[in-house]
């Protein structure tokens, strides 16, 4: 019988976010051609739903011919119902395509999962499931591992649920490949004593074992590294690799950001002794090579009429509390309050800021056809916490590095007792990180959507943290990538993305693992 790898290569994506891991494998391409088809994105929560549709309704376009409707929606000219109504048959690809759903709640039995997800890949046998099942809590059905923990009831820990569901598709649908994106804390994290990965480890491998207690030799998964090579068949998951190996390092790979998450690649055992590649270390990409080019903003005021005079007038205080100490921070913070003004142009940005926005990885972010920068509006703060971004960001500027709170001036601390006993211990050195601008950025979180204590811009004279578009180009989200939902919901989905420029890498390991399985076959 003939073999050969097909021509599209089904993807489903679960837990999809705002689907990060979708538009790397989307993006990938051999021989001028994507070998992967995104049929199916499922995400509960709606925002992200929404943004996932739209990313969804742009794919139905061939590169370069994105209809000009689409930029209109970026740029707030007409409604989404207006897009899609323009272009009905894309509009209806996409609303089949991303399913806003709840995978192991009762609103959405299997029956209607597995009917979805076998319509969506249409009788294909080849096909590669992604995604990132929430596993901190950790436990399976028949199983007792939770067993003696006080107060825990796994039949009313939603996350057991989703866990288990992500196995039972893999069980029930039995994909060719997954790649399975966890936080790293899963490491570390024990039940009873036990280290809750190992368990992942085995159920991973043997999933209808884990899902239904059965045996089943004939449907079993090796579990691999993708950044440690593999030197042999693997007859079990955990043959030469160490937890640690399964971390990346998302720095090392040429993402502006140091983002550390587990990634598992699992390989149906009927690939045989084909073994996949691993991902090829990358130039480091400071924070200033994404956000360059980017319209400088200024901050708002929060509790205050804001206004742009008020705002610089609120940053000029800070002269008052000047101290004797740290005079080359001081004379930076001068320099600062000397360029205010170059912040006032474009306000507080907007969802839509008109304005050809450069960027040093122009070919991977920038579309011309955009004419602005989406998802680009500042957050407000309190004058007192302008006054310690402002001292953050000379002080990086100077020494780079973000201050402790003990290098602080003592009238810039705050005012809660846990600060006050952290200063003068000189540990509470990340209550205001800035983002250095020779570096990679620190790790992008949801938390951005709560304060941006974490995420204070180099630039002192912007004065501020960074916003929705800033955060997603440190994620490496294209620029005509939009996220829908109010800010806070924006900010969420971002940080909880997998970068799509590794994911961008990780389609091309999944492929050219397919394509030497279906040569194997072929002239096995």
């Amino acid at each position: 019988m003939k073999h050969h790898i097909q021509e599209v290569i089904p993807v489903i994506d679960l837990f999809a976010g705002p689907g990060g891991l979708s538009e790397g494998f989307w993006t990938f391409r051999s021989e001028d051609k994507n070998p992967f088809r995104i049929c199916l994105s499922i995400e509960k929560d709606s925002y992200a739903h929404r943004t996932l549709e739209l990313r969804s309704f742009f794919r139905q376009f061939s590169v370069g011919q994105i209809p000009d409707e689409y930029y209109a929606y970026l740029r707030k000219e007409i409604t989404r119902d207006e897009l899609f109504n323009s272009y009905r048959s894309e509009a209806a690809a996409a609303k089949r395509e991303a399913w806003c759903a709840e995978l192991g709640s009762s609103g959405f039995p299997v029956e209607k999962v597995d009917a979805r997800i076998e319509k969506a890949l249409n009788g294909s046998k080849k096909w590669v499931l992604i995604g990132g099942p929430p596993c901190q809590a950790y436990s399976i059905a028949g199983r007792s591992r939770n067993k003696g923990k006080k107060g825990y009831i796994p039949e009313k820990d939603a996350r057991h649920f989703l866990y288990r569901e992500y196995l039972r598709i893999i069980a029930r649908h039995r994909p060719s490949i997954f790649v399975m994106e966890n936080v790293k804390g899963l490491l570390s994290a024990k039940v009873n004593g036990g280290r809750i990965f190992d368990h992942i480890l085995d159920d991973l491998h043997d999933p209808l074992a884990a899902v239904e207690n059965i045996k089943h030799e004939a449907l079993r998964y090796r579990i691999y590294s993708l950044v440690k090579p593999a030197y042999f068949p693997c007859d079990n998951t955990r043959s030469g690799f160490t937890p640690s190996d399964y971390l990346i390092m998302s720095e090392n790979y040429g993402i502006p950001q140091a983002r550390h998450r587990l990634i598992l690649l699992g390989v149906r055992e009927d690939a045989g002794d084909v073994l996949p590649g691993i991902l090829v270390p990358k130039d480091r990409v400071n924070a200033s090579t994404v956000l360059d080019g980017l319209p400088k903003l200024r901050s708002g005021l929060s509790r205050e009429k804001d206004t742009p005079e008020k705002w610089k007038q609120r940053i000029l205080d800070i002269v008052e509390i000047k101290d004797e100490r740290g005079k080359d921070v001081w004379d930076r913070i001068g320099m600062a309050l000397s360029e205010l003004d170059v912040a006032r142009e474009y306000g507080r940005g907007g969802e839509f800021v008109p304005l050809n926005a450069g960027c040093g990885y122009n070919e991977w972010y920038y579309d011309p056809r955009l004419k602005g920068v989406c998802n680009h509006t500042t957050k407000t703060h309190m004058p007192s916490d302008l006054h310690r971004y402002l001292f953050a960001s000379c002080f990086a500027a100077v020494h780079e590095k973000s201050p402790t709170l003990s290098e602080f001036p003592k009238k810039l601390w705050p005012e809660h007792k846990s600060a006050q006993k952290a200063g003068r211990y000189s540990n509470f050195s990340d209550r205001f990180r800035v983002q250095i601008a020779t570096k990679p950025s620190t790790t992008v979180m949801s938390h951005i959507s709560k304060d941006g204590h974490y995420y204070i811009h180099y630039d002192p004279a912007q004065c501020r943290s960074l916003t929705v578009r800033e955060a997603a180009r440190l994620q490496t989200f294209p620029d005509n990538y939009f996220f829908e939902g109010a800010r806070t919901q924006q900010y969420i989905q971002v940080g909880n993305a997998v970068p799509p420029l590794l994911a961008l890498q990780l389609a091309e390991i999944v492929f050219d693992l397919l394509k030497r399985w279906d040569h194997d076959l072929k002239n096995g």
